[in-house]
């Protein structure tokens, strides 16, 4: 065991008042809120990529840091995990997350690969049964790699979707033997750069069976948790076929997949999309399919997703107010798919960034709650569409276009414009936050 974290304590909550680097000021677990713990309510998972198999890098530069567990070893992979755990142990948050190709290294075959995710598997869950956190969700890296340079499920190459299902069906046994409570398909290369040499409607549907048979799949082998999909804009290629929440939801409905499969939605794609996060997370909710989020953030003068750890209380402060008009987490989290810059080498750096992003969240949080409870911004909204609630409003959204036309006349209807009231809103939210 490599003592990576030396001298670091166990992270505690000491309230807003305390001075000290190594405390949450804002986050404490055990707080109860709106009758659950506030570890309940946020669900906290740390990500293994970004925290212990990311190397530094950018697109203009490579490596900055140097781990002792980086390489290609069984032994280096189970040395990786011991010190995942014991961060885990400092920041003492529920659960954690994992792609494949973060736990294990690569073997020579597929075979060889399928067999040390079921090594390491064992040894995590080991891990797990000693007191450490549980799997909010498993993956499959299926972008990494230069064979999915063109994708996975939607390549041109068969062979290529082929090791793509092998690989998601041995990540989907593992993720269950783990206690999973979501299993999350993200596909970073699905999609494409030119139509010159894109047949898209073979694509899309091979994106749609691809979903379908990890569906049946998950049902075959007794996984009661929740697949979820996370759209993921432009960013590496063009064009994606999984855009954002209306793309992906009229992806499911073709496919009728939309009872079955819920959105992991991350604040740097809705960025990236065009979209704020809390819009990503209302459209989610209003169709039914909102399920978990990757909780990190993008630098606005970048054009790129830079995973940044969250330090911006009213974008937070907004998502979770939409996550709880849409009656809190079930199986989903926030996980922190955020990574440390790449000048930030020291092991306590990837610790302190932990700490300030579960109390940023947290502030967020109590400022979302006491929002909705007190319902300053819901009255306004109700006030704005109480027209509707008139009998004669209510009848147009079941008339005809001749029948309503015929009443807007008869009765000389003249409509003057209303205030949105913008300003004055935000004004409102910035009392809570």
């Amino acid at each position: 065991m490599i003592d990576f974290f030396k001298d670091i304590p166990e992270i505690a909550y000491e309230g807003p008042d305390s001075i000290s680097e190594f405390a949450f000021r804002h986050y404490d677990p055990d707080e109860i809120l709106d009758g659950k713990s506030m570890a309940d309510h946020l669900r906290f998972g740390v990500a293994y990529w970004h925290s212990f198999a990311w190397p530094g890098g950018d697109p203009f530069g490579g490596q900055t840091f140097d781990r002792p567990w980086f390489g290609d070893t069984m032994e280096l992979a189970k040395m990786k995990a011991d010190v995942a755990f014991e961060m885990f142990r400092i920041l003492g948050q529920p659960y954690y997350c994992w792609h494949d190709a973060d736990v294990r290294p690569e073997g020579d075959t597929l075979a060889e690969s399928r067999s040390r995710m079921e090594e390491i598997t064992d040894y995590l869950g080991e891990k797990m049964e000693a007191g450490g956190p549980k799997l909010l969700w498993g993956t499959a890296n299926l972008f990494t790699n230069r064979r999915f340079m063109s994708g996975a499920a939607t390549n041109p190459d068969p062979e290529v979707f082929a090791w793509s299902a092998a690989t998601v069906k041995y990540c989907m046994n593992a993720t269950l033997k783990l206690g999973g409570e979501n299993y999350v398909l993200w596909g970073g290369r699905e999609g494409y750069e030119t139509l010159l040499n894109t047949d898209l409607k073979r694509e899309r549907e091979q994106a749609g069976r691809f979903l379908c048979m990890v569906v049946d799949y998950a049902k075959k082998i007794g996984f009661d948790g929740q697949i979820l999909i996370e759209p993921k804009p432009q960013e590496p290629t063009k064009h994606q076929y999984d855009f954002d929440t209306a793309t992906v939801y009229g992806f499911l409905k073709d496919f009728g997949l939309e009872n079955e499969v819920k959105m992991n939605l991350e604040q740097g794609h809705a960025i990236l999309a065009g979209h704020s996060f809390e819009h990503e997370i209302a459209m989610a909710a209003s169709l039914g399919i909102f399920g978990s989020i990757d909780m990190n953030r993008n630098d606005y003068q970048s054009g790129w997703d830079t995973d940044q750890f969250p330090n911006n209380m009213p974008e937070v402060a907004l998502a979770y107010y939409e996550i709880l008009k849409a009656g809190g987490f079930t199986t989903g989290g926030t996980n922190f798919d955020s990574k440390l810059r790449r000048q930030s080498l020291d092991p306590v750096d990837l610790i302190l960034a932990h700490v300030g992003a579960f109390d940023v969240c947290a502030r967020g949080y109590k400022a979302a709650s006491k929002m909705l409870a007190d319902g300053a911004l819901t009255a306004q909204v109700n006030a704005r569409y109480a027209g509707w609630d008139a009998p004669d409003a209510k009848a147009m959204l079941t008339s005809s276009l001749e029948d309503i036309a015929a009443r807007a006349e008869a009765e000389s209807i003249q409509p003057e414009p209303r205030s949105g009231r913008q300003e004055r809103l935000e004004n409102i939210v910035n009392r809570y936050v």
